[in-house]
């Protein structure tokens, strides 16, 4: 299994490349996430060695925990991308290259206090376009007031919205949805849009995203 990690890079780039060309977007404008969450050091060590860069992380611990395993890699980008509790703030706000589910004060104002003195932390709010019980994030109409409170915030600069429409087969209605957080993120003068996974993310491109989060297509199904 572990020795596909390259070849898989290699086919997942070729698909970015082609959904750029055809949104007639530069390859540079998308920012390929790989999610290694669960994933042994060891693949992120072959997928680095491929020349891959931004790793996604979807829990605190193990987002700590690899980020010292693996700090003699130089230029590796660590994003967490999980729904993230105050109380493992400091894990995310000392090691974070950028944080992609952005979806409460209390969590924002801590970020805040633990990323002082480092560089500002790249956020992206995460919104649940389809009223999901299941999934975080917040609605759209809460969009605005959010923004305005953590704007205020120092140590944190919000580039953009994340959402992780509902599941579907149809590629209409991933575009749809994918299409609507576009709206939204424009409506509110954000550039940057973290959507598609493995499933979509060649629609999510052709709608605008600036970071697609791929695990499955790159390290395989997770145990």
């Amino acid at each position: 299994m572990s020795n596909g990690v390259a070849d898989n890079l290699a086919r997942v780039r070729e698909r970015v490349a082609k959904a750029c060309a055809s949104a007639g977007r530069p390859e540079s404008s998308v920012t390929l996430v790989a999610v290694s969450k669960l994933k042994p050091a060891a693949l992120i060590r072959e997928a680095y060695a491929a020349g891959q860069r931004d790793f996604g992380e979807n829990y605190a611990q193990e987002l700590r925990d690899k980020a010292e395993e693996l700090k003699d890699l130089d230029g590796l980008r660590w994003h967490a991308i999980g729904s993230l509790q105050t109380n493992k703030v400091k894990y995310v706000a000392r090691v974070a290259h950028a944080f992609h589910a952005l979806e409460r004060l209390d969590v924002a104002a801590e970020l805040s206090k633990r990323r002082a003195g480092s560089t500002p932390l790249p956020c992206y709010v995460e919104l649940n376009l389809g009223g999901e019980d299941t999934k975080h994030g917040l609605t759209p109409d809460a969009l605005g007031g959010f923004l305005a409170q953590v704007r205020e915030l120092p140590n944190l600069q919000v580039v953009g919205l994340m959402a992780l429409p509902p599941p579907t087969d149809d590629v209409a209605r991933m575009r749809e949805g994918f299409a609507r957080l576009r709206e939204l993120a424009s409506a509110h003068a954000l550039t940057a849009l973290s959507m598609g996974t493995t499933h979509d993310f060649e629609q999510a491109i052709l709608e605008g995203a600036t970071a697609v989060r791929v695990g499955t297509a790159i390290f395989g199904e997770r145990a």
